[in-house]
């Protein structure tokens, strides 16, 4: 059956452009290399062993039905966009680019506010001392977000090998660690951990839920590349249940680690996994400063592989939403005849990300707050984009029954929206918590010291993260009505055959 294909005139002919050159396992690890995101272990972990817990019943009641509503959209609607194009087909243009926009600049904050940050203190604390605030501190951090946006310039075929590399490093760097921490315990004996240590809380649940759910959302990002992959319909959905699994180990397994050799007071956002790192490697002796110097490199490098395979994806699901006039006109929604990538997007990623780095410099406070504070604002824009693109999912099952399924939930349409209410309940508690944070913990009586939890006041948080949403959304209305024109100029017929069926 035809798939849905672009519905503007300048959206048909870039398409033209997209090379394809992901295949099965090209797009397992392209996407491990975004979702999995080893940068948050040290924050997750400071809630105690609770962490280890929620994960747990996350990964559950989280992970499973959205897995499975995604495998199963992501395999039936295979056009280059992804998110985009499922939201237009289920409540329109202007729902769709409010969706991609929010999923896009995600990308850029989180990379140029906080994994720059992440990298920089990794760096400094193990290879070599980087003075904070100094011109080699502002140097690194540009170079660290230019180097994710010149991979996504490269063509796929050349710039995937970045992500995927990071990906095997990656889970190559958290095994170690684990067998690592094993012979530590054997040696010195672990953190004493009751069964009581890992017993739920409504505080530990309301702290966790936005982080945990942070890091496992993004297992369908894949398909906004799906105009580059050789078979999406049928991989797609594989490499969504691997990536996931692979992720539920890469996250349950770290944590525990976390918690059996480093006391709770002294795990921090960024120093959290390092902190551990440091505490195991000690079974090195007098090797154990250069397993860490080794250690820290390889991490800034997954960091770095991790930005890029984010800039990859985001960079051109909003492209593509450019191209169909749903992003300041045509200017942006243009790919490479010969690289067959979106250079004008990859270069607003890049400025926004090292504007965002600026700003996040100016405020005052410790590196772990900075840390935490920019993570809650990459938190609360990727969970509201989830608000949208999860209800548009579960449309899709009823509004084009026929389309073709290669993987098919084996649920009615109420069961799907079932699924779908899960996953949004899920979300909606995030977004809260995490635009509001301390609100809900007030509401049910719970002690809340705002500043000693983020390093930061009240007002200043929610100025940087209400005044951010605000920007983000003024930004996405004036590029909504820049678009019209574009949005004017509709394909030919025969090129914009619609997926229904009476």
């Amino acid at each position: 059956m035809d798939q849905p294909i672009a519905s503007t005139r300048l959206a048909h002919e870039q398409s033209q452009h997209l090379q394809k050159s992901l295949g099965r396992f090209d797009i397992l690890l392209l996407v491990v290399a975004a979702v999995i995101s080893v940068e948050v272990l040290g924050q997750v972990s400071g809630f105690g062993g609770e962490t280890f817990t929620w994960t747990l019943i996350l990964a559950v009641t989280f992970m499973v039905p959205y897995g499975l509503i995604f495998a199963e959209t992501g395999g039936a609607f295979t056009e280059e966009g992804g998110v985009y194009v499922w939201t237009k087909m289920a409540f329109g243009r202007v729902v769709a680019a409010i969706t991609s926009l929010f999923t896009w600049v995600t990308q850029p904050v989180w990379v140029g506010g906080a994994m720059a940050f992440v990298a920089v203190e990794t760096w400094s604390e193990y290879v070599g001392h980087v003075e904070a605030g100094s011109l080699s501190d502002y140097l690194f951090k540009l170079v660290f977000i230019w180097i994710t946006v010149t991979s996504a310039i490269v063509s796929l075929k050349h710039g995937k090998w970045l992500p995927s590399l990071g990906a095997i490093l990656k889970v190559a760097f958290l095994t170690f660690f684990l067998i690592v921490t094993m012979v530590y315990g054997l040696q010195h004996g672990f953190n004493g951990l009751e069964l009581g240590f890992f017993s739920p809380t409504l505080a530990g649940f309301l702290g966790v839920t936005p982080l945990l759910l942070f890091s496992f959302l993004g297992f369908e990002s894949g398909n906004s590349a799906a105009g580059e992959m050789k078979n999406p319909a049928k991989d797609v959905p594989i490499s969504v249940a691997r990536s996931s699994m692979i992720a539920a180990a890469s996250y349950l397994l770290p944590i525990l680690a976390i918690l059996l050799v480093v006391p709770l007071d002294q795990i921090t956002g960024i120093g959290g996994l390092f902190g551990a790192v440091a505490t195991v490697y000690t079974v090195f002796g007098p090797a154990a400063e250069v397993m860490l110097a080794i250690s820290a490199v390889v991490f800034c490098f997954v960091l770095v592989s991790q930005g890029a395979a984010w800039m990859i994806i985001s960079d051109r699901m909003q492209a593509m939403a450019a191209a169909d006039g749903s992003f300041f006109g045509g200017f942006f929604g243009r790919f490479h005849p010969k690289l067959g990538t979106p250079i004008r997007v990859n270069t607003l990623s890049g400025a926004v990300a090292t504007l965002f780095m600026l700003a996040a410099m100016q405020l005052s406070g410790t590196s772990s707050a900075l840390f935490g504070v920019v993570l809650a604002i990459a938190i609360s824009t990727f969970l509201l984009s989830y608000l949208l693109a999860v209800p548009a999912a579960v449309r899709l099952r009823s509004k084009y029954p026929l389309a073709d399924r290669p993987f098919r939930v084996p649920v009615s349409d109420t069961g799907f929206r079932i699924l779908g209410a899960i996953c949004f309940v899920w979300i909606l508690i995030g977004s809260w918590v995490a635009i509001f944070p301390g609100t809900l913990e007030v509401l049910f009586g719970l002690e809340y010291d705002f500043e000693a939890t983020w390093g930061v006041s009240q007002f200043t948080f929610e100025a940087f993260a209400l005044g951010t949403l605000g920007c983000i959304l003024a930004l996405g209305l004036v590029g909504y009505a820049r678009g019209k024109k574009v949005r004017d100029a509709v394909a030919p017929v025969s090129a914009t055959a619609e997926l229904i069926n009476d």
